[in-house]
């Protein structure tokens, strides 16, 4: 939920010709600030009391919300959800992570759940406190592991390995990391001679990441450059990758 409503501040931004004023992680710390989280979704106090009250009326709301997964970004998604709720090992993920691979999108790249998990969420390796999302899980569904302090042996023993979502105030190395690998990726796609061959599979999220960089630094030439080597297809498909194209081909026509 967070991503979609940064995508739509992103996009009111763009489309008047403005800088985007902050980054994914200064909007979610500002979301949990200013905002009451519910399942996923952010709410004004009164409206968070009507959420309430409507769910304890109506015998409690369904938790999980049915993701289709067919990319990157909803594939991230999906495990965001699936480890706020519960931290689980590699192990325990792999299984799941499988059966969401039939829908991808054929132009995708796949990617190996170890590289998307190091790019977006934490692992708790056993050293220091446990983690508070995962000490509130475990002691939640464990008798014995309630009460206990974050340093208990037996608590620690049980969180060890366990993958997690990272507190917003923590996640700005995290981020800074993946936009990284992302715009490495994005920059062998500006070098690149020659459009995409067909069947042939990129980065989607690379490619949102190098537009959104160029786009800050005005460098439209790039976007519009890029937009051209990928399926016209794909571009017209995708409503990011083609407001940044829009946008960039309007602004250099005013140029």
């Amino acid at each position: 939920m967070t991503r979609i409503l940064f995508d739509q501040m992103v996009a009111y931004y763009v489309r008047k010709g403005y800088p985007v004023p902050i980054s994914s992680q200064e909007f979610q710390i500002g979301l949990t600030q200013r905002f009451i989280e519910r399942d996923g979704m952010y709410f004004l106090p009164d409206q968070v009391a009507e959420y309430d009250r409507k769910k304890m009326t109506s015998g409690g709301m369904t938790e999980t919300v049915e993701m289709f997964v067919k990319d990157e970004a909803s594939m991230i998604q999906w495990l965001r959800q699936l480890l706020k709720q519960k931290p689980q090992t590699f192990a325990d993920i792999n299984p799941q992570f499988m059966q969401q691979l039939g829908g991808w999108d054929k132009n995708e790249a796949q990617f190996d759940l170890r590289e998307l998990l190091n790019q977006n969420f934490l692992c708790y390796d056993g050293k220091g406190p446990v983690p508070e999302q995962i000490h509130a899980y475990l002691s939640s569904n464990w008798k014995d592991l309630r009460n206990l302090p974050k340093d208990d042996p037996a608590l620690i023993a049980k969180a060890q390995d366990r993958w997690y979502v990272p507190d917003p105030n923590k996640a700005g190395d995290l981020e800074k990391l993946r936009e990284k690998a992302l715009l490495k990726e994005f920059d062998e796609y500006r070098q690149r001679k020659g459009k995409f061959k067909r069947g042939e599979t990129f980065r989607m999220e690379a490619i949102r990441a190098g537009f959104k960089k160029a786009w800050q630094e005005r460098d439209y030439q790039t976007i519009i450059n890029v937009a051209e080597k990928i399926p016209n297809k794909v571009l017209e498909e995708d409503p990011k990758l083609l407001m940044w194209y829009d946008q960039a081909v309007t602004r250099m026509g005013d140029e």
